[in-house]
């Protein structure tokens, strides 16, 4: 078996916020990511996935909140988001799936 993850493996699910609706106004698009992914893996499945061209990838950790649940102490996932920079003319419509 290969260690190398899939492409789907590595993009999780596009982030739909207001701050990501911002950035994608200047032709970024964010992704959550597998925390263990980096820059080149991140870009070549972006540009396998949707068949475009990534211009720059920055990356982002973001902790994992201590969240109280049911009176017991919980902890929150470390999530990793991926800022995806698109070539000129290059987009992506996440509203749509993939």
């Amino acid at each position: 078996m290969s260690t190398k993850p899939e492409h789907y493996d590595v993009i999780r699910k596009p982030v739909i916020t207001e701050k990501a609706t911002m950035v994608s106004e200047s032709g970024a698009i964010v992704f959550e990511v597998d925390i263990a992914a980096n820059k080149p893996q991140i870009k070549e499945a972006v540009e396998t996935l949707f068949g475009v061209k990534v211009k720059a990838v920055n990356t982002t950790i973001t902790k994992g909140k201590q969240k109280r649940f049911r009176g017991m102490l919980g902890r929150r996932k470390d999530v990793k988001k991926a800022y995806v920079t698109l070539e000129e003319g290059n987009t992506i419509d996440v509203t749509t799936g993939l």
